[in-house]
Protein backbone atom coordinates (compact mmCIF):
# COMPACT_ATOMS: atom_id res chain seq x y z
CA UNK A 1 0.00 0.00 0.00
CA UNK A 2 1.31 3.40 -0.45
CA UNK A 3 3.17 5.43 2.06
CA UNK A 4 2.99 8.83 2.40
CA UNK A 5 6.04 10.59 0.31
CA UNK A 6 8.20 7.27 -0.50
CA UNK A 7 8.91 6.74 -4.36
CA UNK A 8 9.18 3.27 -4.68
CA UNK A 9 6.64 0.70 -3.73
CA UNK A 10 8.00 -3.02 -2.41
CA UNK A 11 6.66 -5.96 -4.58
CA UNK A 12 6.24 -9.15 -3.21
CA UNK A 13 9.55 -10.72 -3.59
CA UNK A 14 10.97 -7.55 -2.46
CA UNK A 15 11.91 -5.89 -5.77
CA UNK A 16 11.83 -1.87 -5.28
CA UNK A 17 9.36 -0.10 -8.25
CA UNK A 18 8.87 3.39 -8.38
CA UNK A 19 5.06 4.78 -8.17
CA UNK A 20 5.18 6.61 -11.29
CA UNK A 21 6.61 5.37 -14.40
CA UNK A 22 6.84 6.86 -17.68
CA UNK A 23 4.81 5.30 -20.52
CA UNK A 24 5.74 5.01 -24.03
CA UNK A 25 2.56 3.90 -25.75
CA UNK A 26 2.17 5.41 -29.43
CA UNK A 27 5.73 7.56 -29.22
CA UNK A 28 7.49 6.67 -32.40
CA UNK A 29 11.04 4.63 -32.22
CA UNK A 30 13.85 6.95 -32.59
CA UNK A 31 14.69 10.69 -32.06
CA UNK A 32 11.10 11.02 -30.70
CA UNK A 33 11.09 8.29 -28.02
CA UNK A 34 14.91 8.90 -27.14
CA UNK A 35 14.02 12.29 -27.00
CA UNK A 36 11.00 11.70 -24.55
CA UNK A 37 12.73 9.16 -22.47
CA UNK A 38 15.40 11.50 -21.97
CA UNK A 39 13.15 13.90 -20.44
CA UNK A 40 11.66 12.23 -17.80
CA UNK A 41 15.38 10.68 -17.03
CA UNK A 42 15.92 14.60 -16.34
CA UNK A 43 13.11 15.06 -14.58
CA UNK A 44 13.33 12.40 -11.91
CA UNK A 45 11.51 9.38 -13.45
CA UNK A 46 13.15 6.06 -12.80
CA UNK A 47 10.48 3.46 -14.41
CA UNK A 48 9.99 3.40 -18.25
CA UNK A 49 7.13 1.05 -19.70
CA UNK A 50 7.42 -0.24 -23.20
CA UNK A 51 5.79 -3.19 -24.82
CA UNK A 52 7.72 -5.31 -27.86
CA UNK A 53 4.16 -4.30 -29.74
CA UNK A 54 4.76 -0.47 -29.19
CA UNK A 55 8.09 -0.82 -31.68
CA UNK A 56 9.67 1.46 -29.23
CA UNK A 57 11.96 -0.56 -27.99
CA UNK A 58 15.26 -0.03 -29.70
CA UNK A 59 14.70 3.68 -28.76
CA UNK A 60 14.26 3.23 -25.49
CA UNK A 61 17.14 0.93 -24.74
CA UNK A 62 19.69 4.05 -26.66
CA UNK A 63 18.38 6.69 -24.49
CA UNK A 64 19.12 4.79 -21.42
CA UNK A 65 22.37 3.92 -22.15
CA UNK A 66 23.27 7.59 -23.45
CA UNK A 67 22.03 8.81 -20.51
CA UNK A 68 24.18 10.24 -17.13
CA UNK A 69 21.66 7.74 -15.17
CA UNK A 70 22.98 4.53 -14.65
CA UNK A 71 21.42 1.66 -15.77
CA UNK A 72 20.66 -0.35 -12.46
CA UNK A 73 18.92 2.80 -11.29
CA UNK A 74 16.15 2.77 -13.96
CA UNK A 75 13.05 0.22 -13.50
CA UNK A 76 12.65 -1.29 -17.35
CA UNK A 77 9.21 -2.70 -18.09
CA UNK A 78 8.39 -4.64 -21.30
CA UNK A 79 5.60 -7.16 -22.92
CA UNK A 80 5.16 -10.48 -24.73
CA UNK A 81 2.69 -9.74 -28.01
CA UNK A 82 -0.05 -12.08 -28.06
CA UNK A 83 1.21 -13.42 -31.05
CA UNK A 84 4.32 -14.53 -29.35
CA UNK A 85 2.68 -16.05 -26.26
CA UNK A 86 3.70 -20.20 -25.46
CA UNK A 87 6.57 -21.23 -23.88
CA UNK A 88 9.24 -21.64 -26.67
CA UNK A 89 8.25 -18.71 -28.73
CA UNK A 90 7.68 -16.44 -25.06
CA UNK A 91 11.76 -17.42 -24.78
CA UNK A 92 12.59 -16.07 -28.58
CA UNK A 93 10.59 -12.97 -27.78
CA UNK A 94 12.19 -12.58 -24.56
CA UNK A 95 15.18 -12.66 -26.10
CA UNK A 96 14.43 -10.44 -29.06
CA UNK A 97 12.97 -7.80 -26.93
CA UNK A 98 16.49 -7.85 -25.13
CA UNK A 99 18.09 -7.45 -27.81
CA UNK A 100 16.13 -4.55 -28.91
CA UNK A 101 16.95 -2.92 -25.68
CA UNK A 102 20.41 -4.04 -25.92
CA UNK A 103 20.07 -4.68 -22.40
CA UNK A 104 21.37 -8.22 -20.25
CA UNK A 105 18.24 -8.26 -17.91
CA UNK A 106 14.70 -6.59 -17.54
CA UNK A 107 13.26 -5.70 -14.15
CA UNK A 108 9.63 -6.53 -14.95
CA UNK A 109 8.40 -8.67 -17.87
CA UNK A 110 4.19 -9.02 -18.22
CA UNK A 111 2.09 -11.13 -20.67
CA UNK A 112 0.37 -8.11 -22.46
CA UNK A 113 -3.10 -9.46 -22.68
CA UNK A 114 -4.53 -12.95 -21.15
CA UNK A 115 -4.72 -15.62 -24.22
CA UNK A 116 -7.05 -18.52 -23.22
CA UNK A 117 -5.50 -21.46 -25.09
CA UNK A 118 -1.86 -20.33 -24.10
CA UNK A 119 -1.08 -17.88 -21.65
CA UNK A 120 -0.43 -20.92 -19.07
CA UNK A 121 2.43 -22.08 -20.97
CA UNK A 122 3.39 -18.03 -21.36
CA UNK A 123 4.01 -17.72 -17.64
CA UNK A 124 5.59 -21.16 -16.97
CA UNK A 125 8.37 -19.36 -19.95
CA UNK A 126 8.16 -16.18 -17.31
CA UNK A 127 9.00 -18.51 -14.31
CA UNK A 128 11.67 -20.05 -16.12
CA UNK A 129 13.23 -16.16 -16.75
CA UNK A 130 12.63 -15.19 -13.46
CA UNK A 131 14.23 -18.35 -11.68
CA UNK A 132 17.41 -17.77 -14.42
CA UNK A 133 17.81 -14.44 -13.28
CA UNK A 134 17.22 -12.90 -16.40
CA UNK A 135 14.20 -10.57 -14.87
CA UNK A 136 13.50 -9.04 -11.41
CA UNK A 137 10.12 -9.57 -11.44
CA UNK A 138 7.06 -10.83 -14.04
CA UNK A 139 3.99 -10.16 -14.21
CA UNK A 140 0.39 -9.88 -15.94
CA UNK A 141 -1.64 -7.29 -17.60
CA UNK A 142 -5.23 -6.69 -18.35
CA UNK A 143 -5.95 -10.17 -16.51
CA UNK A 144 -9.59 -9.96 -14.57
CA UNK A 145 -9.83 -11.93 -11.37
CA UNK A 146 -10.84 -14.63 -12.85
CA UNK A 147 -8.26 -14.85 -15.14
CA UNK A 148 -5.95 -14.55 -12.43
CA UNK A 149 -7.35 -17.56 -10.69
CA UNK A 150 -7.53 -20.00 -13.58
CA UNK A 151 -3.40 -19.05 -14.03
CA UNK A 152 -2.72 -19.30 -10.34
CA UNK A 153 -4.61 -22.73 -10.07
CA UNK A 154 -1.44 -24.00 -11.83
CA UNK A 155 1.58 -22.11 -11.47
CA UNK A 156 4.46 -21.92 -8.78
CA UNK A 157 4.69 -18.01 -8.85
CA UNK A 158 1.96 -15.74 -8.28
CA UNK A 159 2.15 -12.82 -10.29
CA UNK A 160 3.85 -9.73 -8.89
CA UNK A 161 2.46 -7.13 -11.06
CA UNK A 162 -0.87 -6.77 -12.82
CA UNK A 163 -1.39 -3.91 -14.93
CA UNK A 164 -4.74 -2.86 -15.73
CA UNK A 165 -6.72 0.19 -17.42
CA UNK A 166 -7.48 2.68 -14.40
CA UNK A 167 -9.06 5.87 -13.69
CA UNK A 168 -11.91 7.58 -11.98
CA UNK A 169 -14.40 6.28 -14.81
CA UNK A 170 -12.83 2.65 -14.38
CA UNK A 171 -11.72 2.24 -10.53
CA UNK A 172 -11.60 -1.86 -10.68
CA UNK A 173 -12.36 -2.04 -7.22
CA UNK A 174 -13.16 -5.71 -7.04
CA UNK A 175 -10.11 -6.86 -8.86
CA UNK A 176 -7.87 -3.89 -6.68
CA UNK A 177 -8.91 -6.06 -3.42
CA UNK A 178 -8.08 -9.69 -5.38
CA UNK A 179 -5.08 -8.24 -5.92
CA UNK A 180 -4.64 -6.98 -2.69
CA UNK A 181 -5.43 -10.77 -0.61
CA UNK A 182 -2.39 -11.82 -3.34
CA UNK A 183 0.33 -9.89 -3.11
CA UNK A 184 -0.25 -8.81 -6.79
CA UNK A 185 0.89 -4.70 -6.70
CA UNK A 186 -1.66 -3.40 -9.21
CA UNK A 187 -0.32 -0.43 -11.94
CA UNK A 188 -2.22 1.72 -13.78
CA UNK A 189 -2.70 2.46 -17.86
CA UNK A 190 -4.72 4.65 -19.08
CA UNK A 191 -4.69 7.13 -15.79
CA UNK A 192 -5.76 10.54 -17.61
CA UNK A 193 -8.59 9.13 -19.74
CA UNK A 194 -6.55 9.65 -23.16
CA UNK A 195 -5.80 13.46 -22.34
CA UNK A 196 -9.91 13.33 -21.73
CA UNK A 197 -9.06 14.56 -17.35
CA UNK A 198 -8.41 17.73 -18.49
CA UNK A 199 -12.11 17.83 -19.56
CA UNK A 200 -13.58 16.24 -16.29
CA UNK A 201 -15.28 19.22 -13.87
CA UNK A 202 -14.63 17.48 -10.87
CA UNK A 203 -10.73 16.99 -11.49
CA UNK A 204 -10.53 20.43 -12.47
CA UNK A 205 -11.90 21.74 -9.42
CA UNK A 206 -9.65 19.90 -7.62
CA UNK A 207 -6.75 20.80 -8.90
CA UNK A 208 -7.92 24.76 -8.48
CA UNK A 209 -7.77 23.79 -4.93
CA UNK A 210 -4.58 21.55 -4.39
CA UNK A 211 -3.18 24.19 -6.71
CA UNK A 212 -1.87 21.39 -9.03
CA UNK A 213 -2.65 20.38 -13.20
CA UNK A 214 -5.43 17.79 -13.30
CA UNK A 215 -3.22 15.04 -14.54
CA UNK A 216 -1.10 15.57 -11.16
CA UNK A 217 -4.71 15.12 -9.35
CA UNK A 218 -5.26 11.84 -10.90
CA UNK A 219 -2.22 10.49 -10.31
CA UNK A 220 -1.99 11.49 -6.67
CA UNK A 221 -5.15 9.84 -6.16
CA UNK A 222 -3.66 6.63 -8.11
CA UNK A 223 -1.28 6.32 -5.62
CA UNK A 224 -3.09 7.09 -2.83
CA UNK A 225 -5.14 4.04 -3.67
CA UNK A 226 -1.89 2.07 -3.66
CA UNK A 227 -2.00 1.63 -7.47
CA UNK A 228 1.67 2.31 -9.42
CA UNK A 229 0.88 4.92 -12.44
CA UNK A 230 2.19 5.10 -15.39
CA UNK A 231 2.00 8.85 -17.12
CA UNK A 232 2.45 9.21 -20.82
CA UNK A 233 3.37 12.63 -22.32
CA UNK A 234 5.30 13.44 -25.23
CA UNK A 235 5.48 17.07 -24.41
CA UNK A 236 8.40 18.12 -21.72
CA UNK A 237 6.86 20.59 -19.74
CA UNK A 238 3.74 17.90 -18.82
CA UNK A 239 6.59 14.95 -18.27
CA UNK A 240 8.20 17.49 -15.36
CA UNK A 241 4.32 18.34 -14.14
CA UNK A 242 3.46 14.79 -13.90
CA UNK A 243 6.18 14.20 -11.90
CA UNK A 244 5.97 16.87 -8.91
CA UNK A 245 2.72 14.15 -7.26
CA UNK A 246 4.74 13.55 -4.23
CA UNK A 247 4.78 16.80 -2.25
CA UNK A 248 0.97 16.95 -1.39
CA UNK A 249 -2.04 14.53 -0.21
CA UNK A 250 -5.80 14.55 -1.42
CA UNK A 251 -8.15 14.70 1.69
CA UNK A 252 -10.25 11.85 2.31
CA UNK A 253 -13.50 13.42 1.04
CA UNK A 254 -11.57 14.45 -2.58
CA UNK A 255 -10.51 10.95 -2.89
CA UNK A 256 -14.13 9.47 -2.31
CA UNK A 257 -15.10 12.32 -5.33
CA UNK A 258 -13.41 11.14 -7.43
CA UNK A 259 -13.90 7.16 -6.82
CA UNK A 260 -17.97 8.67 -6.81
CA UNK A 261 -16.96 9.38 -10.67
CA UNK A 262 -16.86 5.47 -11.13
CA UNK A 263 -19.17 4.30 -14.54
CA UNK A 264 -17.27 0.97 -15.02
CA UNK A 265 -16.44 2.53 -18.42
CA UNK A 266 -13.62 1.06 -20.44
CA UNK A 267 -11.65 3.06 -23.09
CA UNK A 268 -8.90 0.00 -23.85
CA UNK A 269 -10.38 -2.97 -25.13
CA UNK A 270 -12.25 -5.86 -22.60
CA UNK A 271 -9.50 -8.15 -21.53
CA UNK A 272 -12.70 -11.06 -21.68
CA UNK A 273 -12.33 -10.29 -25.10
CA UNK A 274 -9.11 -9.07 -26.86
CA UNK A 275 -6.60 -11.13 -28.02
Amino acid sequence: MFAGSGQVASLSNGVKMPWLGLGVFRVADGPEVEQVVQWALDAGYRSVDTAAVYGNEAGLGRAIRTSDVPREEIFVTTKVWNTDQGYERTLRAFDSSLKHLGMDYLDLYLIHWPVKDTTRDTWRALEKLYRDGRVRAIGVSNFQAHHLRALMEDTEIVPMVNQVEFHPYLCQLSLREFCARHAIQVQAWGTLLQGKIFDVPEVIALAGKYGKTPAQVVLRWTLQHGVIAIAKSSHRDRIQANANIFDFVLARADMAQLDALNRDLRLGPDPDGFS
